[in-house]
């Protein structure tokens, strides 16, 4: 839930269409619900076609409202500005609102480099960001289903099954209920609306076929390391001429826009972890599987992606490791210290398969002392303990229920 009365402008950002906006209403009707009036609300939204999108517009909008409720405090008001970025400018115009008028202010956008560096400069001091993604499965679960009760196999088996579902659809809520077809539309949608006004329009791309295969190769690599190299000779075989300071541009350009979410090779330098090569994870295993055939039917890299995801969702910072011929997905990071190690596994039936699953996990745990990992699996649920290494092997859909 997003806070209320914390002195701070409160920034939420994140893909397009994931629910920003209907977080506003929630808050809206959470201050309502407090005994704030409807007439101490302002709520605008920026890509309405009928707005100039400048300045000037927003101290006209101001001027209205006085006029609309001279009676009200404007100090004990709150405004809600949607999609801000739109406005040129808008950050002049949120301080000075913030400093003489009220320090109620809600502002959202799709756009992570403008609302997050901007604002670290522009806002100094005076904002809390929130990002927001698209539903988690607890959430799914928690709208479409509250009744199911976990304990017993019926709801065991209900659950496993929506897991399933939410591996191929996401959680976009604009689609929690559509028909594959449509939803599958729909998506491409999205994706075509990203490319085209949150980087072609944005940062004024000129070499757009060049910029729509790098974005679909991101998206087709999700839950791999991806390599700009790899993409650069691509597109060099096939005739483009592109330098390799552009596509590391618009990898920057991509993660801004919350197309794909890059994760970093643990290591206990920080400047090495940083300058590792990355994996990335589209930012919705929905979206990954509309724009990507193979990616649709390779279950071992949805389940990965679909975890990734869940984790970042649940604020975790995450590190993958590979050390000494060893791998381990993920390895969750909080206050400088390392919590906890998990492997991702669609089963663990082939001996292969469970030996370099639980040798990368224990290898992991013993090198970050822990005593527990975990392997998160499609159905399988287990418990055993190797070289003192107390091994969990949970279903997907318990451990993020």
């Amino acid at each position: 839930m997003i806070p209320i009365n914390t002195n701070k402008i409160i920034t939420l950002t994140g893909v397009r269409r994931s629910g920003k906006t209907y977080h506003l209403f929630q808050q809206m009707n959470a201050l309502i619900q407090q005994g704030v009036p409807k007439t101490s609300l302002l709520y605008i939204n920026f890509e309405d076609e009928r707005l100039d999108k400048t300045t000037d517009d927003l101290d006209l909008i101001l001027q209205c409202f006085r006029e609309l409720y001279p009676e009200n405090d404007l100090s004990k008001c709150f405004f809600f500005f949607d999609e801000i970025q739109e406005v040129s400018q808008w950050e002049k115009f949120i301080t000075r609102i913030y400093e003489s008028v009220t320090k109620n202010i809600y502002i959202t956008g799709s756009n992570a480099t403008l609302l997050s560096r901007e604002i670290a400069s522009s806002l100094r001091g005076r904002t809390i960001c929130y990002e927001v993604y698209p539903l988690s499965f607890h959430e799914l679960i928690g709208i479409k289903y509250p009744s199911i009760n976990p304990n017993n196999s019926a709801g065991k088996a209900k659950l496993s099954s929506l897991f399933r579902e939410f591996l191929f659809k996401g959680g976009f809520p604009e689609l929690v209920n559509q028909e594959e077809t449509v939803r599958t539309k729909i998506l491409q949608e999205y994706f075509n609306v990203m490319v085209l006004r949150d980087l072609i329009e944005r940062y004024n791309i000129t070499q757009t076929a060049v910029l729509k295969y790098f974005c679909k190769r991101i998206v087709s690599a999700s839950a791999g390391e991806f390599s700009v190299n790899k993409i650069f000779n691509e597109l060099k075989s096939q005739g483009y001429k592109v330098g390799k300071n552009i596509l590391y541009d618009y990898l920057s350009y991509v993660e801004s826009i919350y197309l794909s979410h890059l994760v970093s090779k643990f290591d206990e330098s920080v400047v090495k972890s940083e300058l590792s090569r990355k994996k990335t994870y589209v930012i919705d295993q929905g979206l990954g599987c509309a724009l990507d055939f193979k990616f649709s039917q390779d279950l071992g890299r949805l389940l990965e992606t679909t975890v990734c995801l869940e984790l970042i969702k649940q604020g975790k910072e995450i590190f993958y490791s590979n050390h000494d011929k060893t791998e381990c997905d993920f390895i969750l990071q909080e206050k400088n210290r390392i919590e906890a190690a998990i492997q991702v596994s669609v089963h663990l039936d082939e001996e292969k398969t469970r030996n370099q699953e639980i040798t990368g996990l224990i290898a992991t745990c013993q090198r970050h002392h822990l005593e527990k990992g975990t392997i998160i699996s499609l159905d399988s649920k287990d418990e055993f303990i190797v070289d003192g290494i107390l091994i969990e092997v949970v279903p997907a859909w318990l451990y993020f229920l």
